[in-house]
């Protein structure tokens, strides 16, 4: 049974990735990865970032990854190696100055996706954990960041794939989501 759901899981995450990749194609659609840390907190990672590597070094830096990381290889953005994490496979970036790790997201086809460590979208650690805690296996509702962005948030092995965007209507409204997830007043939204 276990295996069972896995393979599911898998395929339910590559048609994920290949939904979220498509979406990203739109100019006002933003795609993020969150995962729980070991000892709490999340990790964000974003669908694009300033760090670009071929599908040929993703792929060579995956077949050497170690859980102590790799002897660095040279690539187009300089040295680079990987480590084998519970979370991933991670890209550490040596000699780049932003965007300094990519985490490797395979789909059940082999199909290569990486999540950069940093990117345009910002969202506050309130909304964070709101869409987590909203993230089912097959979208959870429709939450409104603010008065502008919308998000689905999706349970997946790998953490809880996450699709904002900004409808063309900006007053449309889930029905059954809240007006806004905004934080307390005393904690503005860090932008």
């Amino acid at each position: 049974m276990e295996g069972g759901m896995k393979v599911i899981l898998g395929a339910f995450a590559a048609c994920l990735v290949f939904v979220l990749s498509a979406a990203s194609a739109m100019a006002q659609t933003n795609n993020l990865l969150i995962q729980m840390q070991p000892g709490g907190g999340f990790r964000v990672w974003h669908g694009d970032g300033p760090s670009e590597l071929s599908d040929d070094e993703v792929m060579l830096l995956d077949s050497l990854a170690e859980p102590q990381g790799s002897a660095p290889i040279t690539t187009s953005l300089g040295a680079a190696r990987a480590r084998s994490t519970p979370q991933g496979v991670i890209i550490e970036l040596v000699d780049a100055t932003e965007d300094k790790s990519l985490l490797i997201d395979r789909d059940a086809c082999g199909h290569l996706k990486t999540w950069h460590a940093e990117g345009r979208m910002q969202i506050s650690e309130d909304q964070v954990t709101d869409l987590v805690l909203a993230a089912v296996p097959g979208g959870g509702p429709r939450l409104v960041l603010d008065g502008q962005r919308h998000a689905k948030s999706f349970l997946t092995s790998l953490g809880v794939m996450v699709a904002i965007w900004r409808p063309r209507n900006p007053v449309s409204r889930a029905p059954e989501a809240p007006p806004a997830i905004n934080p307390p007043a005393d904690r503005p939204v860090r932008q």
